[in-house]
């Protein structure tokens, strides 16, 4: 290894999918010699790994790297490198703006992060930008930035589908997935390491293979995963219910190791306001992949997504919403306003909603699902989980009893930082990453309580 040279602080903003590009990007600098700190004023570089899939997510991203910038400025920070989405989207911008940023790295060419650092400290900063049809795959092992022994696995880059109000085909490009050998020996690596539950991200999971292999492979990369020693659970987000087959369902069923949980985000469901959005799929549709699954896995917990205020969408589009909340009783659920972005074509429509009605229709699905989940909870009182320890809480001591922890865990249902969590009490001592078994005992609002069994 080369010899160490400066330090850096890496700060990963959004989602898990960026998660996996920062985990990549840290290997490949303590690869280089370089040392990795969370403490800010230990370091003389910094990395931000942006966000901005939304307006609140690039004024975050933004906030960051500003505050940076100014430690740049002061001359506390030697070097300064600005990747992610918001860097893919506004390179310009940032470059004309924020020039104390030494080099701006586009999503396709974090593989570049080392020449760039290197760069810069050889007095030729440069930005790092590559075509994004390409899929460039860093040639090292990653590290696990989570802390536990959960890991996620990103099987493919960019998206096809042309949502008329997302932003990520033009910042991440085209569907790419990633070979299937790659992955399996990625999955073992991480396995290695202590990860026992393995989570499988993309901007869309069901489309996986489709443009190397010729079909949908899904179904085979978990069959292939399954068999990997050491994962204990393996949990699917993002997939698209149109893009959903049998054949993938009747692999969630044979397979022991795979959570009988899925994230199907379908934003909507009024026809109408679906068409608009460039979503390629009805209600009708949708409900009935919902019956499909729950049919064949009456205990599977179902998580999706939904955009409030979308241009057009009026009080009989929302009442429609209301009802298939209501009626589908989703297991987990997330609302968000309608962010209007830039160069999107859902940016131009007619029929903008003001942010309050946004919001205020944002609030009533919530306290709708609120209800839903609160009654769901209520409803598993007294049925046995396997559960994955998370941690023991510190500052949660029974006087009575001091002997007693409290410890923080998850069931299948459960995906890490997005959904409920299960507050173990026992004399008992646990450690992170044990999966035993419990019995519900409780439901305290979106949480349980449990004993082990």
């Amino acid at each position: 290894m080369a010899e160490v040279k400066h330090s850096i602080y890496f700060v990963s903003l959004g989602c898990d999918k960026n998660r996996v590009d920062s985990e990549y990007m840290i290997a490949m600098l303590q690869n280089r010699g370089y040392s990795i700190t969370d403490e800010l004023s230990k370091a003389d570089t910094a990395v931000v790994n942006t966000c901005c899939f939304i307006g609140d997510a690039a004024q975050e991203s933004m906030n960051m790297v500003l505050e940076l910038a100014e430690l740049r400025k002061s001359g506390a920070l030697k070097a300064l490198i600005c990747t992610g989405c918001l860097a893919q989207r506004y390179r310009k911008e940032i470059r004309k703006s924020i020039p104390e940023v030494d080099s701006i790295i586009g999503t396709a060419a974090i593989d570049k992060i080392v020449e760039a650092l290197d760069g810069i400290y050889e007095g030729k900063a440069e930005d790092k930008f590559e075509e994004l049809s390409v899929l460039r795959l860093p040639d090292v092992d990653r590290v696990n930035t989570t802390g536990g022994y959960t890991g996620y696995l990103k099987i493919s880059e960019g998206c096809n589908k042309r949502c008329t109000y997302c932003v990520i085909p033009y910042i991440r490009g085209p569907y790419r997935s990633v070979p299937m050998e790659r992955l399996e020996k990625e999955a073992a690596y991480m396995a290695k390491m202590g990860i026992k539950e393995l989570i499988l991200v993309a901007q869309e999971t069901t489309l996986y293979g489709k443009d190397i292999y010729g079909k949908k492979m899904l179904p085979e990369l978990l069959h292939r995963l399954c068999k990997i020693d050491g994962i204990e659970w393996i949990r699917v987000l993002y997939c698209y219910p149109e893009e959903i087959t049998d054949e993938l369902i009747d692999c969630i069923v044979g397979e022991e190791k795979i959570c009988k949980y899925l994230d199907l985000p379908i934003q909507h469901a009024s026809d109408a306001i679906l068409k608009k959005m460039g979503r390629l799929t009805d209600q009708a549709s949708i409900v009935n992949v919902i019956e499909k699954l729950r049919a064949k896995m009456p205990e599977i917990a179902l998580r999706t997504t939904l955009i409030t205020g979308f241009p057009g969408e009026t009080e009989e589009d929302f009442e429609v919403l209301l009802k298939f909340v209501e009626k589908m009783r989703f297991d987990r659920l997330g609302a968000f306003p309608y962010s209007k972005e830039e160069g999107t074509p859902a940016a131009k429509m007619k029929g903008q909603v003001l942010k309050k009605i946004k919001v205020k229709r944002r609030d009533e699905v919530m306290k709708l699902q609120q209800r839903i989940v609160f009654d769901n909870n209520k409803k598993l009182v007294g049925k046995k989980e396997r559960v994955i320890i998370e941690g023991r809480l510190a500052d949660e001591i029974d006087y009575n009893d001091p002997e007693m922890s409290v410890y923080v865990a998850r069931t299948y249902r459960d995906a890490p930082g997005i959904d409920g969590s299960v507050f173990i009490k026992t004399k008992a001592e646990l450690e992170s990453g044990m999966m035993p078994l419990v019995e519900i005992t409780g439901a305290n609002g979106y949480d349980l309580l449990a004993k082990l069994v």
